[in-house]
């Protein structure tokens, strides 16, 4: 499978987009003009208030800039400065970076437990064991885990990602090892360094998504020209090996977002209603607690209305959920409700299609069960933002300019 990353400009908005076979599978929004406190980045915080009740604090990573700190969830802070002799106590100065953007009323969520994210291995000091993605099998996995077993410590631990899947073990190993000695160096130089002072600057979202999209069968970067020296850059400091693959984009009479169709895809991705090639579509809707999405016949009218033709939309509705799941950035639990099937060798068909589908989606995408109601229950692991939330938020804060 072939596939193509493009990284254009839709007005304010820098869109990303993965292309498999020429079709978007994903796509990704982000703001540079709100990014100016973002996630992964790390700083000399002080705690500005602790608040006993709810086992949290508030620190300030800039004047006036306060976030939220889970005491729990933070057992081993790094501390760059300590006033008093309680765990945590107020004007102290430690380490701390943004696990979670500020989403409307909420301030941003800061952790102690610092992450280093590469391209096949993020290495964290919150866990200190070995972790590997469970899309990472048989013999790989057992040279992988050998690899860097030996760079095992007490002071951290890390997670092997399913980009390590097709490479040669040693590299994950070297890879490991630099992340090692950045973390390494930047808890010894945060001792010398001012309260606010920012250690480390994640890149921008827009960067970011090249390490960390799935890798396999990656063969052309398409960047439009504006971009294009900001995506060389990164690309020469952090992944020199995917520069043969960069190509810049300079047709001015045809926009990249145009040639691709981007602003069609982002409305259909946003859309309730989803239409399907029989005339069946699907309605999908998010909630706070989950999403469901329900397949309706709609204009599908051909013949009798029997297992047979309820069997067809459901194959179609299987395949395009699982699309739109990928490309929405659903995630949690996920209800999907097919026409109902009197036969249990249909619906046990429908299932392993369904599940075939899901496999494609690099993010962990789980199929539970069918429940007692008919309805399939999907979990899929939060990686970023959902689609909708992404857009509205820049529609909010290009109103706010």
């Amino acid at each position: 499978m072939k596939r193509k990353l493009v990284i254009t400009k839709i007005a304010e908005q820098v869109v990303t987009a993965v292309l498999e076979n020429e079709e978007v599978v994903e796509i990704h929004v982000s703001d540079k003009d709100t990014e100016a406190y973002r996630v992964g980045n790390i700083y000399v915080g002080k705690v500005k208030n602790i608040v006993p009740n709810i086992q949290a604090a508030f620190i300030e990573i800039a004047n006036g800039v306060e976030c939220y700190y889970s005491i729990p969830q933070n057992p081993s802070p790094h501390f760059t400065q300590k006033v008093g002799k309680k765990p945590l106590c107020i004007g102290d100065e430690l380490l701390v970076q943004i696990q979670k953007e500020a989403v409307k009323t909420k301030v941003p969520t800061v952790t102690s437990n610092l992450s280093f994210t590469g391209k096949y291995v993020v290495l964290t000091s919150g866990i200190k064991k070995i972790g590997i993605s469970s899309k990472i099998t048989g013999e790989k996995r057992t040279q992988i885990q050998e690899a860097v077993e030996v760079l095992q410590s007490e002071r951290y631990g890390f997670i092997v990602r399913t980009n390590a899947k097709d490479i040669p073990a040693d590299l994950v190993k070297e890879e490991l090892g630099q992340l090692a000695e950045s973390y390494m160096h930047l808890v010894e130089i945060a001792q010398s360094r001012k309260v606010f002072s920012c250690l480390l600057e994640a890149p921008f979202t827009y960067l970011s998504n090249i390490r960390d999209i799935y890798q396999e069968g990656l063969t052309d970067i398409v960047v439009e020209e504006s971009l294009f020296e900001d995506v060389k850059q990164y690309l020469e400091k952090e992944q020199p090996e995917d520069l043969e693959k960069l190509v810049c984009y300079a047709d001015r009479q045809l926009p990249l977002y145009k040639l691709y169709s981007l602003e069609s895809v982002i409305s259909r991705a946003l859309s309730e209603r989803v239409w399907m090639k029989s005339g069946a579509y699907l309605v999908i809707q998010p909630t706070e607690a989950l999403t469901v999405i329900d397949v309706n016949t709609g204009k599908c009218i051909a013949g009798k209305k029997d297992d047979e033709v309820y069997m067809k939309i459901n194959l179609e509705a299987a395949k395009e959920a699982a699309k739109q799941i990928r490309l929405r950035n659903l995630s949690g639990i996920i209800l999907i409700d097919f026409i109902n099937l009197k036969s249990k060798e249909c619906t046990k068909d429908l299932l392993e299609v369904f599940q075939k589908e899901l496999r494609k989606d690099p993010v962990q995408t789980i199929l539970v069960d069918m429940t007692g109601l008919q309805l399939v229950e999907v979990t899929r692991k939060k990686v970023r933002k959902p689609l909708r939330e992404v857009v509205a938020s820049a529609k909010e804060a290009n109103r706010r300019k």
